[in-house]
């Protein structure tokens, strides 16, 4: 064998070798190529799993703050609605005159009266109807003793026995509307 021989076969077993070392090195750097591929796309549909959940998540906080603020609308509207019906009433019982005003202020005189035992009584009144209230009280243990700020009606108290008992149109509507005010609501509202 001669050394041109030897040479040759050693420079053709350095290629064999270093074509193997490359077929291994571009079958690894393939390996790494498809794993960083896969490790992308698994990363890429965690990404837009997690952006579809915060979507989910703020689509159903908006939701949920625009019923909110629905509902907050419609009870703020309700009430409103409800303010402007309770004021009606007032106004309704404010202008009430003659035989009506007298026949709804006597029966309240009288069921005030009846809490004190034939004791003397101070009564009060609205001042426009401090006039009808003497009338009412003329053959009664009763005298008209000022004002009040109300709509109508009668506050009477007691000095013998410190009571005051306010019959006042103001706190019956204020007992009726407390009492009714369910059944106002759902006949207005029909719900």
């Amino acid at each position: 064998m001669s050394l041109d021989t030897v040479v040759e076969d050693v420079r053709d077993e350095a290629r064999a070798r270093a074509e193997e070392i490359r077929e291994a090195a571009e079958s690894e750097a393939d390996e790494i190529v498809a794993e960083a591929e896969a490790d992308a796309e698994r990363i890429r549909e965690e990404r837009l799993a997690e952006i579809d959940r915060q979507i989910e998540q703020e689509r159903e906080q908006t939701l949920s703050s625009a019923k909110l603020e629905a509902k907050q609308e419609r009870l703020s509207a309700r009430r409103d609605v409800l303010e402007d019906v309770y004021d009606d009433v007032e106004a309704t019982i404010e202008s009430l005159d003659g035989d009506r005003r007298r026949e709804l202020t006597e029966t309240l005189l009288d069921a005030t009266l009846a809490e004190f035992d034939d004791e003397e009584v101070a009564v009060y009144t609205r001042a426009e109807d401090v006039d009808l209230l003497e009338d009412l009280v003329a053959d009664r243990n009763a005298a008209v003793d000022g004002e009040v700020d109300c709509l109508g009606g009668v506050v009477a108290e007691s000095d013998t026995s410190r009571v005051r008992v306010n019959n006042t149109f103001d706190s019956i509507l204020d007992s009726v509307w407390d009492d009714e005010l369910k059944h106002i609501s759902e006949r207005l509202f029909d719900q």
